[in-house]
């Protein structure tokens, strides 16, 4: 049985006992559409054109990257591709839906019951594990299969001291393989669950505690009223946190690679690099992003007109349900293994990786690699964040099946491994840049040369290309659970678009925001492939660091800069935590 978080009865529950018959009718179909029937103000205003055309041009420009890759189907095949689609395509496609099934199941199941148990009970450990549960995210993917691979292959650790323990020989005894499917499917599942688990405590969180308690008087239990209410009111966050997680794997080149697991993500390297196929990789690439686009498709169609709000205008504090005995002790294993076996086991062997051979380097480089690579996080962190509740409040006051398909295309970019963005970026950085040089010659005769090509302001747009949607679909989780008839309430009071958000909106919203700029921050600090093509000349990070003593063998040296973005990203991963419990309406300080 579910843990319920259940307070004393009182007006809270009694009050709101017509708005949970709604919600009971309603939850079978996971789509409780609590709204009363609200005033439509008209369709055209300044303000939401201004804001609509604002994050259209966003949207346009975001998606010029992504658009030159699917631009790629219109040319016509070369004899790479028909190689490939003759022979190693099926597998691909086979492998890469099991990788994709496989590490769905993981995260939603592992980020939603961690989310359920730290926000709704209390059990030993449990104020620890709120932040500590999201330490995984800190951890690139590529750096846990090293280390467990280490671990648990036939000369590791693990398995010398089985043998020993045993008396078995080698091929005496049977032992899951870590390269292999399953391997990999464990590995990012245990990476990529934060993605669930940050959203999904988002969204619990921001959840009423007089909706749950009137679903007690109905006559559901904890079990029922978690399936019944809870959940169905999370969906925009779960499916946010689902999708990102879906998206990430499928990018995911490292990982697969060194498993040796054929993916969409290896072929399209493989035939980059070792074919020297741009055009079929790129074909690829466009074929990943039109199935990413139809199953993001899909879930809206599945979802339809449903609305995931809140009726109840009463927050009061959550109190949660104190669990004893055994109970505490299988929520305590439950939430403590994802955070020991994704953080701590990699964590510790790369520090005794780092202690026995580190780099003897990095006490003088780490402060401008570290210095460097916060820059570049800060700056996208921060614009994504923008752009995502432009786009996102776009599409709300000022729906339109232009900003539709912009913004679509535009958060496709990070189901698309980062080399393939450098390059899109590339193609339009340069010809923007050409068409200016152009333009100041026969002007002015005055050559500009490369402005935009090998710079920081390149790179930030490489970032925002592949992880716009990490932000975007945060915000617009966050958004979706506020009332449609709030921004009604505000107009009547004279507020516009752009006031609404900005009074309304945005304190109601602030954890999904926190938590956008946090996985944005955190993402940029270990992309890899986007900052080797597109740096400036000289501006290494740590990533970058990482990479170049791993690529010459030098695993023990390369523990000591993974360490550093593992301990850079630590800080901001525990003050987000803070933050978004404090974010809950109806909070105070002292809560």
């Amino acid at each position: 049985m579910v843990p319920f978080a259940l307070t004393p009865w009182g007006p809270c529950a009694a009050g709101r006992l017509s708005s949970i018959v709604l919600t009971a009718g309603a939850a079978q179909r996971a789509a409780p559409s609590f709204s009363q029937p609200r005033f439509r103000a008209p369709h055209w205003s300044p303000g939401r054109t201004g804001l609509s055309l604002g994050a259209l041009a966003a949207a346009l420009l975001l998606a010029v990257p992504v658009a030159v890759i699917v631009a790629s189907l219109a040319l016509p095949r070369d004899e790479v591709w028909e190689h490939v689609g003759g022979t190693v395509l099926p597998q691909y496609v086979a492998n890469t839906a099991l990788l994709l099934l496989g590490v769905g199941a993981g995260v939603l199941v592992l980020g939603t019951a961690a989310a359920w148990l730290v926000t709704m009970c209390r059990f030993p450990g449990s104020r620890t594990l709120e932040w500590a549960l999201l330490l995984p995210m800190a951890m690139p993917a590529y750096l846990m299969a090293y280390t467990y691979t280490d671990l648990l292959d036939v000369t590791g650790p693990v398995q010398t001291a089985l043998r020993a323990w045993t008396g078995l020989g080698v091929r005496q005894y049977w032992f899951p393989p870590i390269r292999s499917l399953g391997g990999a499917i464990a590995v990012m599942a245990l990476v990529f669950y934060p993605y669930v688990y940050l959203l999904a405590r988002a969204a619990f969180l921001e959840q009423s505690v007089c909706v749950l308690e009137a679903s007690r008087t109905l006559g559901r239990g904890p079990w029922r009223s978690f399936l019944g209410v809870a959940l169905p009111l999370a969906r925009p966050a779960l499916v946010a946190g689902l999708t990102l997680a879906l998206m990430e794997a499928l990018a995911d080149f490292g990982t697969v690679e060194y498993f040796a697991v054929d993916t969409f993500t290896t072929g399209i390297f493989r035939s980059w690099f070792g074919m020297d196929s741009r055009l079929t990789a790129a074909q690829l690439a466009a074929l990943l992003l039109l199935a990413v686009l139809a199953v993001k498709s899909l879930e809206r169609l599945a979802r339809g007109g449903a609305r995931f709000h809140h009726t109840s205008l009463r927050y009061r504090h959550l109190v949660p349900y104190r669990l004893r005995g055994l109970r505490a002790l299988a929520a305590l294993l439950v939430c403590a293994a994802p955070v020991i076996l994704g953080f701590f086991v990699p964590a510790g062997a790369l520090a005794r990786l780092s202690l026995t051979g580190g780099d003897r380097l990095a006490g003088a480089l780490f402060p401008r690699l570290a210095a460097n690579s916060l820059l570049l996080a800060a700056l996208a962190g921060a614009l994504a964040v923008l752009l995502s509740v432009a786009m996102a409040a776009s599409l709300r006051f000022a729906p339109g099946w232009p900003t539709r398909i912009a913004t679509a295309v535009a958060t496709l970019g990070y189901a698309v491994p980062g080399s393939v963005i450098a390059v899109g970026v590339l193609a339009t950085t340069g010809f923007a840049d050409n068409a200016l040089d152009r333009w100041m010659r026969a002007a002015f005769n005055h050559p500009t040369g490369l402005l935009l090509s090998g710079t920081i302001v390149a790179l930030v747009f490489a970032y925002l290309v592949r992880f716009l949607a990490v932000a975007f679909h945060t915000v617009e989780a966050g958004l979706s659970k506020i009332r449609p008839s709030m921004e009604d309430a505000a107009r009547t009071l004279g507020r516009g678009p752009l006031g609404a958000l900005a009074a309304v909106h945005a304190p109601l919203m602030r954890g999904s925001v926190l938590t956008a700029g946090l996985l944005v921050f955190v993402e940029v600090m270990k992309e890899l492939p986007a900052t080797l093509i597109v740096r400036p000349f000289n501006f290494d990070t740590l990533a970058v660091r990482v990479y170049r003593l791993a690529a010459d063998e030098r695993l023990a040296e390369a523990s000591t800069p993974a360490l550093a973005i593992v301990a850079v990203g630590v800080l901001p991963v525990v003050l987000l935590s803070i933050a978004i419990a404090r974010s809950r309406a109806g909070n105070t300080a002292a809560a």
